[in-house]
């Protein structure tokens, strides 16, 4: 193919992919147009996300220039998957009630899968009746109209240790779950997805942080796998988890696991350069695939294409950064 043949080839690679990103962000799907009240009134509002999310990602993700033709048919590719939406299911099974010394709560259990296929990865959680009502008032904060068809079990001065009451907030939760994920905006905001997940990662963050890594990791790759469903629209979000990982396995000598994180890491940051994860990953990387001997000249050279672009910044390590992360 000669240059004019080829510069062609890419601008219509460009615009293919520019046409793909506009769909998958603008054009609702059956599903959606076929939601109740709630969430015809969520359609019309404008997301309003929070300031560390506009940090994370852009609304739209666009290619980079600087992308060959083979990063840009990658890119197109992983588009064109980001348009089809995971459907969640939730459940809650069983309860226990826990009794401290001056408190007694009933802990839910949720369990959170795929739907249309056995999932052999479904996710399990648990949360008292106070984390469910602090999730309701924060969105009702945030989200007043899309909120206003949705209910929510009240408390009652005695009987909420009865079996009765206990299964009857079963229901009512699994419900409450299952309509708020209906609704777009909700799903795909930073306080319902932290909801199900901020309290693992706490806990884990905490581990990393005491050098417990196996424990951290555990913990860490559970929560990744419920992070990714629900940030299907947002990969960039889950940067700090995957970097979290990457973290455990170097420290507990596996760099093999480390590297294959580590590049599922920088896959999400490809065009999102200005990332903080970006420059400490990539030298995590470069040290990894060194040991290991792999390439990691092409991880130097965009190291170094980055350096000459940028103005001289301190910079954390990967595992400075992570420890940083949910410190309250």
């Amino acid at each position: 193919m000669d240059q004019d043949s080829h510069c062609a080839a890419e601008r219509e690679l460009l615009e293919a992919v520019s046409r793909i990103t506009t769909s998958s962000t603008t054009s609702p799907s059956d599903e959606e147009e076929n939601q109740p009240k709630a969430e015809i009134a969520c359609q019309v509002r404008k997301e309003n996300p929070e300031k560390d999310d506009m940090q994370d990602s852009s609304a739209t993700l666009s290619p980079n220039s600087s992308m060959t033709t083979k990063e840009l048919q990658e890119y197109w590719r992983n588009e064109k998957r980001q348009c089809k939406q995971i459907k969640l299911l939730f459940e809650i099974p069983s309860t226990r009630i826990v009794e401290h010394h001056l408190s007694k709560y009933v802990m839910y259990k949720i369990i959170i899968l795929q739907t249309g296929s056995f999932d052999s990865n479904k996710s399990v959680i648990e949360r008292r009746y106070s984390d469910f009502e602090k999730l309701h008032r924060n969105l009702l904060e945030e989200f007043s109209e899309e909120m206003e068809d949705v209910t929510f079990p009240k408390k009652t001065l005695t009987g909420n240790f009865t079996e009765e009451i206990i299964n009857e907030r079963k229901l009512a939760f699994k419900d409450y779950l299952r309509l708020l994920y209906s609704m777009k905006y909700i799903r795909r905001s930073k306080k319902f997805i932290d909801f199900l997940t901020r309290p693992e990662l706490q806990e884990a963050y905490g581990c990393l942080r005491g050098g417990q890594y196996t424990k951290a990791l555990e913990i860490l790759l559970e929560v990744i796998r419920l992070q990714e469903r629900l940030t299907r629209g947002n990969p960039v979000s889950i940067v700090p988890t995957l970097c979290a990982i990457v973290v455990c396995h170097k420290d507990l000598e596996n760099p093999e696991s480390a590297f294959e994180y580590g590049e599922k890491a920088l896959s999400r940051l490809r065009v999102h350069t200005s990332h903080r994860y970006y420059i400490p990953l990539l030298e995590t990387m470069i040290t990894l695939a060194y040991e290991l001997g792999k390439d990691f000249l092409s991880l130097q050279e965009k190291l170094e294409e980055w350096k000459t672009k940028k103005d001289p910044i301190r910079v954390f390590t990967l595992k400075e950064l992570a420890v940083r992360e949910y410190v309250q």
